[in-house]
């Protein structure tokens, strides 16, 4: 008879609690659970339900990772609530100091980073994981509707407008103190994108109007347009990485729950889509692990849904009949 340990050349291992991290293809009996349990590959990314925003909320920001995230800004007015996110629940932060939608934001739950919004803003706020403090130096060019990546002392905005005035494609940069105005402009002027990276390298894709696939890339000089997203789409979440980023939801002609996979060359459209179809939602995280929260699926939403990208490791119960 063939067994286990003949095969492998070791028994399967009794432990009370599930190993982590752990290797694709390990087996284990969890004594605690009486189950047998196996480490699998997700071929495919995700989504699941997580716990529901304080105060439902469109058009706000988000940063930081799916188990240390970051929501703040937003619709309806005063747009200055504040939530942090530990992977199980969202707990009030600090306020704001200026309330506004339509706002950019990137860098850590304890190192946060807001600037753009509406109403027409420039201002700029910084977030130490208690409090907000607005920076004595905005924009140059006030904008919503902007994108924004990177970190809280090394940030770049594109693209938006200001507000009912012309689409622009308009680049600043911020060293943690001051924004400087970039000679490179987007290819393509538009508002409503969404956005993945870092200062010198961040990912630009989506927007309007009118709805668009175009996704470009910025290495820190200028940007260059590359394949295009599947979905053309606006006011939907991004997240990621300049060769790795995730997008998920926004407005096509309706709301939509797509979420596509850019690897640094092209899109894939990722056979799971979001449980709740939305657009104007928050976002943090990873290709990887990614987080969407609150936006408008035909009322202003609470539900947040937390996305295990393909190739990430999965626990499995073996069923032993």
């Amino acid at each position: 008879m063939t067994t286990y340990k003949g095969i492998n050349g070791f028994a399967v291992q009794s432990v009370a609690t599930d190993p982590s991290p752990s290797d694709e293809g390990q087996v284990w009996y969890n004594n605690a659970t009486y189950a047998f349990k196996l480490t699998s590959v997700t071929t495919a990314g995700t989504w699941a339900a997580g716990g529901n925003l304080n105060t439902a909320r469109q058009e706000l920001s988000g940063c930081g990772t799916q188990t240390a995230g970051l929501a703040f800004g937003g619709d309806p007015a005063p747009g200055t609530s504040t939530e942090a996110y530990n992977g199980t629940s969202w707990t009030a932060g600090g306020a704001m100091n200026s309330g506004r939608g339509n706002l950019a934001g990137c860098g850590t739950q304890t190192a946060a980073l807001a600037f753009g919004g509406t109403p027409v803003s420039g201002q700029t706020e910084l977030y130490n994981g208690t409090s907000w403090t607005s920076s004595p130096n905005s924009m140059n060019n006030a904008s919503t509707q902007l994108g924004g990546a990177g970190t809280q002392t090394a940030a770049l905005a594109f693209g938006g407008g200001p507000g009912g005035g012309p689409v622009t494609g308009g680049t600043e940069s911020w060293n943690g103190t001051s924004w400087t105005a970039l000679p490179a402009s987007m290819n393509t002027a538009r508002r409503l994108l969404s956005a993945a990276g870092l200062q010198t390298a961040a990912l630009a894709f989506g927007g309007g109007p009118p709805n668009t696939t175009a996704t470009e890339s910025y290495n820190g000089t200028s940007w260059t347009t590359v394949n295009s997203m599947n979905t053309a789409r606006r006011t939907a979440g991004g997240t990621g990485t300049q060769t790795a980023a995730l997008g998920f939801g926004g407005y096509t002609t309706v709301n939509s729950a797509a979420t596509e996979l850019w690897n640094g060359t092209s899109w894939t459209s990722n056979p799971n889509n979001m449980t709740t179809a939305r657009s104007s939602l928050g976002e943090a995280g990873t290709q990887t692990a990614g987080l969407a929260f609150g936006g408008y699926s035909g009322t202003l939403s609470t539900a947040t849904e937390e996305f295990t990208g393909p190739g990430a490791a999965t626990t499995q119960t073996i069923t032993v009949t």
